[in-house]
């Protein structure tokens, strides 16, 4: 598995960290430009998830078509292009559509479905946490190099770093094989956005998916300008706080993967990433000093690590093989669209609100939150048959359309696998209808 994932998980991490390492500074940069203000601001943060969020679906569906390592390759260049926009960017508005650019290469579904193409269903919560730990290293990397890089050098050499790494990301797809061909079997002949819009799991990881990066944003708005102009920090000291974030972060991911798919609790990892959201705001939102306000940022980052491991599992596992890519488009567009809104809400909070006020509004946004999660079907129900073709009788794989319980069946390379609810059917009962009917 990790010979397979570990050149994804690279090209992935490449990517975030080009985004990432101007996270710790943008805010502060932004601001100093040209007809800025905190609401531009807000919104040159959060507008590449705009991008991101159109692009999603039309990038997903068309890996489905094409193939994921072509759509990679597209989706690369197109940010690179965007990256280099922002380097040479002299005022907010020409900033704001370098941003816009490098949002347009949405290839973040694609990248997920190709790793859900080339990992077994039981393996894939341990490769998207593989891959989470490669993103949250190169997130506290960047947390680090981003504001002594920035502060130093200028944030316009982070873009074209950013760029280089693009460029670096276009050689590394040699390295990915190609997926096996998969030919899909379904009870639904044809899936249409609405209903990946409307299954009832799907919709409660996509407002998920919304609601945790909204809240992801509008903390990178608030902490540097926090920092710097109420508790006075320097710019260049930024990582002394999103540094030991990221440690706890990262040592949050390693039980998050144990007890959620080991021990069959994702949903309840979900409802614990929601509380620690909570105590995050409450501690920032009531800061009397810096070191309450630190906590917190701790415990936000805690809960976010402790989330992102699963959710694009989740997602997949609910997803069909004959569209996983659009599907994961559909659960990107609500993420992006998050992060964008928490751009524009985090700046017209700053400008507007206290924290405590704001507190208050995320404790009655999350409460609603922990609900939705509470009603969401457990994956853990659904499992995989493998089976060899050589022993199918291949004939016999249409009544398997027959069988109460049965989610989906393909063919990928030289195996059947049959995915299916054990609460409604179990293994044995569909390797006889294969074999023995």
């Amino acid at each position: 598995m990790l010979k397979t994932i570990f050149p994804i998980s690279v090209i992935i991490a490449l990517r975030f960290l080009g985004l990432f390492i101007v996270l710790p500074v943008l805010s502060l940069y932004a601001l100093r430009l040209d007809g800025a203000n905190e609401i531009l601001v807000g919104a040159t943060i959060g507008v590449y998830a705009i991008s991101q969020m159109i692009m999603q679906i039309p990038f997903g569906a068309l890996s489905d078509k094409i193939g994921r390592k072509e759509a990679l390759y597209a989706g690369t260049v197109i940010f690179m292009a965007g990256s280099l926009i922002c380097a040479y960017a002299n005022s907010i508005y020409l900033l704001f559509i370098g941003r816009f650019i490098q949002g347009m290469g949405a290839v973040g579904a694609v990248g997920t479905a190709l790793i859900s193409d080339l990992v077994k269903e039981e393996m894939r919560a341990r490769a998207m946490a593989f891959m989470g730990a490669v993103i949250a290293l190169s997130f506290a990397f960047s947390m680090t190099l981003g504001p002594l890089v920035g502060g130093y050098f200028g944030v316009d050499k982070l873009f074209l770093f950013t760029a280089f790494l693009a460029f670096l990301s276009l050689f590394l797809l040699f390295a990915i094989k190609n997926p096996p061909h998969i030919k899909s079997f379904a009870k639904e002949k044809k899936v249409g956005y609405i209903k990946l819009l409307t299954d009832e799991n799907l919709y409660r990881m996509n407002i998920t998916n919304f609601l945790q990066k909204t809240l992801m944003t509008m903390a990178f708005v608030s902490i540097p300008i926090i920092m710097t102009q109420q508790f006075f920090w320097d710019e260049k000291e930024l990582w002394h706080i999103y540094l030991p974030a990221m440690i706890f972060g990262l040592l949050a991911m390693i039980p998050s993967v144990i007890i959620g798919e080991k021990m069959k609790k994702s949903k309840e990892m979900l409802l614990a990433g929601i509380l620690f959201f909570v105590a995050s705001y409450s501690l920032m939102g009531y800061a009397k000093n810096e070191w309450f306000f630190i906590a917190g940022v701790i415990l936000f980052f805690t809960g976010f690590n402790i989330h992102e491991p699963l959710m694009q599992s989740l997602a997949s596992k609910y997803a069909k093989v004959k569209n996983r890519g659009a599907t994961l488009g559909v659960f990107n567009f609500f993420g992006y669209l998050g992060t964008f809104c928490g751009g524009i809400v985090g700046g017209i909070f700053l400008k507007y609100y206290e924290m405590e006020q704001i507190f208050w509004i995320l404790f009655f946004i999350c409460t609603v939150w922990f609900i939705l999660i509470l009603t969401l079907k457990n994956p853990a129900f659904f499992q995989n048959v493998y089976i060899p073709l050589l022993e199918v009788r291949q004939n016999y794989i249409q009544y398997l359309e027959n069988i109460e319980g049965i989610k989906e069946w393909y063919i990928s390379g030289d195996m059947l696998i049959v995915k299916f609810d054990a609460k409604m059917v179990n293994r044995e009962g569909i390797l006889q209808c294969l074999k023995n009917l």
